[in-house]
């Protein structure tokens, strides 16, 4: 299965990787709780949704709610916790752009914790698909834009085929680790190809249905660079 999976790996026009646990090494809603002091309560929220035990927008709602972070206490987290990537991803974001693939971010975290990994990575910001925290005009916490496409369950899906039709796609590939990455493989729809990552956190379900799962990102850099174009 891992033999056809890299076949369509070498010939995806694009490639959505998701965030956190895949292309940073933490979880930043987790990050972002326990600098708020809730990381256990949260962390167990975010366990829920990424095993697949309880809808994506419950779990959002029900940590925001938890944590309520003002537009001050998360600039002052994005100031002293700067993204840690994960090993290789810069790599092969580098070779998927050389080999003029397009590259997405595709996170039920927040866009202002992703747009600054997508910069380290050399991502346009609007190749980044994420929930956005709300403020009111004095910056206290209120709410997040439940527009987003990963704001609710069948999110990521949903934006893989939004990003298919769009583009005219014909063979998306989806790296992720978690049950809500796994959705997105919805052949000739949304994503075509899934690899499951494990290489921060290895959750049975992905390890059992994804089309080729790794443990780092050496295998899908050497398929990139294999590429013909």
């Amino acid at each position: 299965m891992a033999t056809e999976a890299a076949a369509l790996w070498k010939t995806a026009q694009a490639v959505c990787f998701d965030v956190d646990s895949t292309v940073c090494v933490d979880e930043g809603i987790d990050e972002l709780a326990g600098f708020l002091g809730k990381k256990d309560a949260v962390a167990e929220w975010t366990s829920k949704a990424m095993g697949g035990g309880v809808t994506f927008q419950d779990a959002l709602a029900a940590r925001l709610q938890l944590m309520q972070p003002s537009q001050q206490q998360l600039n002052d987290f994005l100031e002293q916790s700067p993204p840690k990537l994960s090993p290789g991803i810069a790599n092969l974001v580098n070779a998927l752009h050389e080999k003029g693939v397009h590259v997405y971010l595709i996170s039920g975290g927040f866009t202002q914790m992703i747009h600054p990994v997508a910069d380290l990575l050399g991502i346009a910001k609007a190749n980044v698909f994420a929930n956005t925290i709300l403020f009111n005009a004095d910056g206290a916490y209120a709410g997040f834009d439940e527009e987003a496409f990963t704001s609710r369950s069948g999110g990521k899906p949903a934006c893989v085929k939004h990003l298919r039709n769009k583009h005219a796609y014909t063979r998306v590939a989806m790296v992720g680790d978690g049950a809500t990455d796994l959705e997105a493989k919805v052949p000739g729809e949304a994503a075509d190809v899934f690899i499951g990552f494990g290489g921060v956190q290895e959750r049975q379900k992905v390890v059992e249905n994804a089309d080729w799962f790794v443990k780092s990102f050496d295998p899908l850099i050497e398929a990139t660079k294999a590429r013909q174009c």
